[in-house]
């Protein structure tokens, strides 16, 4: 059977590969670690590229034909391992590296595309500097990003001194500061194939991951094309504009905006897979299936799904459930007072949280986007007060 080299797991893409015939192999960083039955090496560190480079060729792999990243983490060392075996799709580990570092995303933009300004900051770097580039609220996250986990808002400099403590700060590029913009964030994920967008939707988050990171809980729901009009054609312009000006491969990519009354705000672009339950949701809704088309084009195939821009019978959004702040909920809790198109939630005291409190996660849908949002409100709150 044919090997796909994965960097990092997760379970829907490892069926995907799987329905595709092909034997997946995975090189994963503790604490991940893939089901029995599954081929896998650890490593480290999953951007430490030699490492990566030396686990695969360790291993005696069948007929490899392809390598996937299932995060951020791992594109610039899947373009690398294009480059070393000779495997179809991106191989350009320089532009990779456009689409992860957020100074050199940032600085390589066109002037014209609005952007919180940016720069790297280290151990060395003065409050006070930051203060007078960035202004009295700015925010410090990883230059390749960690989503919202390790991403701090600076308003004091005892929050710049807690902000700095879990980052490392041996390097003078590991760390960047950015202006804070204090506006909704919607994002964009869309098929990028010979120079322009081939296909996109849109979903908006309910809160910030900021906030979902420091204890909320993260939603989203998809948008509604003919209902925002506007903010479509206005995100996909600014999409366009930003990967033909990195250089952008034929991808899958996600794109994130803040919506300002003045206009949108760049936020930042990567060249993966959405994360979440964003896939699913994207196929539920367009019957785009995004796992596949990102496995075409890692096989080199191209983009051979058909891609249905109309508009939907119904919108689907979802929910990574917590546990609550006071008291306990199951799983019947939940079902007896909404109705789900897909949940799963765990009330076990032994189910460890994983990334944003996840003990759960849950998919709802309607015709109507507005009673959509409603629905996801409405569940938000009944998880948070138990």
């Amino acid at each position: 059977m044919p090997t796909m080299i994965v960097i990092g797991y997760r379970d829907d893409l490892d069926q995907a590969v799987r329905r595709r015939g092909l034997d997946p192999f995975y090189l994963v960083q503790a604490p991940v670690s893939p089901p029995t039955g599954r081929s896998f090496r650890r490593v480290s560190d999953m951007e430490n590229v030699q490492e990566v480079l030396r686990a695969v060729l360790s291993e005696p792999l069948d007929e490899v034909v392809g390598v996937l990243s299932v995060h951020e983490m791992g594109v610039f060392g899947a373009a690398y391992l294009r480059q070393q075996l000779n495997l179809p799709g991106n191989a350009d580990s320089k532009t990779a590296l456009y689409f992860r570092d957020k100074y050199l995303q940032k600085s390589k933009l066109p002037p014209h595309i609005r952007r919180a300004r940016c720069r790297y900051a280290s151990r060395d770097t003065e409050y006070s500097d930051l203060v007078n580039d960035l202004g009295e609220v700015f925010v410090i996250k990883p230059a390749t990003g960690a989503g919202a986990l390790r991403t701090s808002v600076v308003r004091s400099p005892e929050d710049y001194a807690q902000a700095l403590r879990p980052l490392p700060t041996q390097s003078d590029v590991e760390i960047v500061a950015e202006s804070f913009i204090d506006a909704p964030e919607v994002y964009m994920d869309g098929i990028w194939g010979e120079g322009d967008i081939r296909w996109s939707s849109m979903t908006r988050y309910h809160r910030s991951p900021l906030s979902a990171a420091q204890g909320g809980i993260l939603a989203a729901h998809m948008l509604d094309k003919t209902r925002h009009a506007e903010l479509f054609a206005e995100t996909e312009a600014l999409a366009g504009q930003v990967l033909d000006s990195l250089n952008a491969p034929d991808c899958v990519f996600h794109l994130e905006v803040f919506t300002e009354e003045s206009g949108l705000t760049f936020g930042e672009c990567a060249i993966r897979l959405p994360g979440a339950l964003s896939p699913q949701v994207n196929k539920m809704t367009y019957g785009v299936d995004l796992f596949d088309v990102e496995i075409s084009l890692a096989l080199g195939e191209g983009v051979t799904q058909t891609l249905d821009n109309g508009t939907p019978d119904r919108f689907y959004g979802y929910i990574l459930l917590r546990r609550p702040a006071h008291g306990s909920l199951t799983q019947q809790d939940f079902e007896r007072n909404f109705i789900f198109d897909e949940i799963e939630y765990s009330s076990s005291p032994d189910t460890k949280a994983g990334p944003y409190g996840r003990v759960g996660q849950a998919i709802v849908s309607d015709q109507d986007e507005l009673k959509l949002k409603k629905t996801i409100e409405d569940i938000v709150r009944f998880n948070e007060l138990g």
